[in-house]
């Protein structure tokens, strides 16, 4: 409302209010306008709705009496006079779902207030507040609500919000940095100066300080303590002004109230010429505070230094080829201005500025800021390059097949800023303990207060300041969300990304690891060894015929197919797929299918002819009536995966093989890899009723799949990880999604979860029983002030760097 009232003119003299115009600016009234406000009792015409808002500020505000007083009208109150971006966010096209950065979220009371007020706008769907990160997501119904409306509900309640913005969300942070930075700057200089005076007070308690002496020594504290109090401790006052105006007590409440109290205690001490003074207490706690709570803001910006590398990597700019591509005729474009088709010139040491398939030259790509991996991998003319893969070798054209904002860099940076937004189950428990925390620790200031103005009335305000400030809710909220943030940027350096909240609580306690094959425990490139023809076409109109079939198929068994007979000169028509069987298609008017015998055998009729070789797994072909030919493909084992399984199994888990192979197949990957659970021949609904079938006899299931035949059962499990490169990343269904080409990191990931959550319960612990023990401590008078203050600020710190530990190997 202050805003409201600084945009107004009023001089106290007479009342210039006219019924002709606008109550509060003498603006006309348009006809049929209904805008009114309520000033003293009686209905008022308004011209807009600012106005009418303005009006119901000042009178909500207790300052009725302006219309009184005034000579002339106010100056008129638009209705889009708030910022910029919340009048014109609704034009942005943020549709259903978005991110909006927020200021001044301290604890767990903050965040129950935030999602507790959104969710009560009409139409809010989800709202999931992160502290670690400073950014809240809501999901909601277009049709109901706009992303004006949530940024004004955030504001309404006394945060600084506004739609997430990547460059201003870092420019508010290091604002916040700095600023943060010269307080506790401040903060330290006064403490130290302070201790120089109070120090020689300690030591004079046998009387040798005479009492002009110790008050001037009082008065020097006094002064070097008012920059730490009106300066340094500014944001503890303002975090508490604006929790008690929306009635809803933070963190901020206690410390403020313990300094005032020691501040105020100390100065009628001082005044008074007797009692104890704790301005070198008071500027300690400002400063260790000020510390613990910039240490927080560091860890914030530490855990996000890999999606702070993937916004880097993100080209802004592309060379696209106009004409010819051999004249090599090029213009510098913003890579937004891709389209599909366009050519583009990627130079060494350029990053691909959107997803394509080389056209010429042949070179070697980065592929470190996807997917973790450190070695770079050759490409050839016809190869497809993802967007954000750096060129280290020579020069290659590029046909644009997606645009830059489609590229897989580009999906992957989205997804990871939703990573981390929601919040497990711990992580409300322990939101929900630190709302209520302080609202309890208020009324037990309140009772010590009054017991020891009791038994020792010497001693009551110092027991009530000592409670007031030893308390630590912060610990209790920091302790959850700081972890997982650093455990996800740890995971997201070594190419694994959590999406979900619960993914490493989850992991955590999965009892059982079910794997599909192919593409998973193997390379999931198999390759065709023979064609072996059953029916009256030779072997090379088979695979022309099969090829044509595939082309629409981005499973493993259809690249090699394809890749086995890239001209085919056939095309096929009504294409159908039934998903995890096969194809069927037309080709010169004849039906064929391809896929699994039991699928091939609907159009064939009969029984299949022979069995494919052990190790190998077969596709079939055949027309009406009619078996053609049996594609035998062999694949071969991940290296890494042998030692992936054993870990799983040493850990206590139960791995499972799970496949849509024929169970011959699935059994001899089975027996190479010792798992001693093999369930091949199962379709994508047999695969999901598997699972649900575990998970009733209580399993807690982690399903590790390709991402795409596999969704059905990825969404269906517990837990779930999908191989990065298995599908496009805006088609994954999985819970987390590794990267690179290799299950290594999944071992990895299942490590980082136990190390995570052993943190998190190590951060609770020790909040809840800091606060047991100090607490009482405090308010039966064996803890002073200063002692409290140390107190609080040290477990702050020590969750903070205790869920820092997790960035490190």
């Amino acid at each position: 409302m202050s805003a409201v009232l600084a945009g107004l003119r009023a001089p106290p003299l007479a009342s210039a209010a006219s019924d002709e115009g606008c109550f509060h600016c003498g603006s006309p009234v348009p006809n049929g306008s209904r805008w009114q406000a309520q000033v003293d009792g009686e209905s008022r015409s308004m011209c807009c709705p600012g106005c009418a808002a303005a009006a119901e500020a000042i009178v909500a505000g207790g300052f009725a009496d302006y219309y009184n007083a005034r000579t002339e009208y106010a100056a008129a109150v638009s209705a889009d006079s708030e910022e910029p971006e919340l009048a014109l966010v609704d034009q942005q096209g943020i549709e259903g779902e978005g991110s909006f950065s927020i200021d001044g979220v301290r604890c767990g009371a903050c965040v129950w207030l935030v999602e507790r007020r959104l969710g009560q706008l009409a139409g809010v769907q989800e709202v999931s507040l992160n502290v670690a990160l400073g950014r809240v997501f809501v999901r909601w119904d277009p049709a109901l609500c706009r992303p004006s409306s949530i940024l004004r509900a955030l504001r309404a309640i006394g945060y600084s919000a506004s739609p997430y913005d990547v460059q201003r969300h870092d420019e508010r942070i290091e604002r916040a940095r700095k600023r943060l930075f010269r307080q506790l700057f401040v903060a330290g200089l006064a403490m130290m100066q302070v201790m120089m005076y109070a120090v020689p007070v300690y030591l004079a308690d046998d009387g040798t300080m005479d009492a002009d002496m110790a008050a001037l020594m009082g008065w020097a504290s006094f002064a070097l303590t008012l920059p730490a109090v009106c300066y340094s401790a500014l944001p503890f006052f303002q975090g508490a002004w604006r929790d008690l105006k929306r009635r809803v007590p933070g963190m901020d409440v206690p410390v403020a109230l313990g300094i005032l109290a020691a501040f105020a205690g100390s100065c009628a001490a001082l005044l008074a010429g007797r009692g104890d003074v704790y301005f070198d207490s008071i500027t300690m706690f400002i400063f260790l505070l000020l510390g613990s709570r910039y240490l927080e803001l560091g860890a914030r910006r530490r855990a996000t230094q890999a999606l702070v590398a993937l916004r880097r990597g993100v080209p802004a700019s592309a060379l696209r080829l106009r004409g010819d591509p051999a004249l090599r005729d090029t213009e510098l474009v913003a890579a937004v201005q891709l389209e599909v088709g366009d050519l583009v010139l990627v130079k060494p040491g350029q990053a691909v500025p959107a997803d394509g398939i080389v056209l010429e030259g042949a070179t070697e790509l980065d592929y470190s800021l996807l997917t973790g991996e450190s070695h770079p991998r050759p490409v050839k003319p016809g190869d497809a390059l993802p967007g954000g893969a750096v060129n280290g070798g020579q020069a290659v054209v590029l046909r644009v097949r997606s645009a830059a904002r489609d590229s897989t860099l580009a999906m992957l940076v989205r997804l990871v800023e939703r990573a981390g937004l929601g919040k497990p189950a711990m992580a409300m428990w322990a939101d929900q303990v630190a709302a209520w925390f302080v609202l309890g620790l208020l009324l037990l200031t309140v009772v010590v207060y009054l017991v020891w103005s009791q038994l020792d009335p010497a001693r009551a305000w110092q027991a009530a300041v000592a409670v007031l400030v030893v308390s630590c809710p912060c610990a209790l909220s920091l302790a959850t969300p700081t972890a997982l943030a650093a455990a996800t940027d740890r995971l997201l350096r070594r190419g694994v990304l959590a999406v979900a909240p619960h993914t490493l609580e989850t992991f955590e306690r999965a009892t059982h690891v079910v794997f599909d094959k192919t593409g998973t425990l193997t390379l999931g490139r198999p390759v065709l060894r023979q064609v072996l023809p059953v029916g009256s076409l030779d072997s090379d109109l088979c695979l022309r015929i099969g090829s044509a079939l595939q082309a629409e198929n981005s499973h493993p068994v259809g690249i090699a197919i394809r890749t086995a007979m890239q001209s085919h000169g056939l095309v096929a028509r009504q294409l159908r797929a039934d998903i995890g069987r096969g194809f069927e298609g037309v080709i010169d008017g004849v039906v064929y299918r391809i896929g699994t015998a039991e699928f091939v055998q609907g159009i064939a009729g009969g029984v299949v002819r022979s069995a494919a070789p052990p190790g190998t797994s077969c596709c079939w072909l055949a027309c009406e009536g009619q078996w053609l030919a049996r594609f035998d493909l062999a694949d071969s084992l991940r290296p890494e995966a042998r030692e992936v399984v054993r870990r799983f199994q040493e850990s206590g888990k139960t791995v499972i093989l799970l496949s849509g192979d024929d169970q011959t197949a699935a059994a001899a990957v089975a027996r190479e890899l010792g798992i001693a659970n093999a369930f091949g021949g199962r379709l994508p609904a047999e695969k999901l009723a598997f699972v649900r079938e575990l998970q009733q006899d209580g399993a807690v299931v982690a399903m590790v799949g390709d991402g795409s035949n596999d969704a059905a059962v990825l969404r269906g499990a517990d837990v779930s990880f999908a191989m990065g490169r298995g599908t496009e990343l805006a088609q994954v269904h999985a819970d987390a999604v590794l990267l690179g080409d290799s299950l290594a990191p999944l071992s990895d990931a299942a490590r980082t979860a136990r190390r995570t959550m052993a943190v998190i319960r190590q951060n609770l612990v020790w909040a809840s029983v800091y606060n047991l023990a100090a607490i009482p401590a405090a308010a039966s008078g064996l803890l002073n002030p200063w002692l409290s203050g140390i107190g609080m600020a040290a477990s702050s710190a020590i969750v903070v760097l205790n869920a820092l530990r997790l960035r490190k190997d």
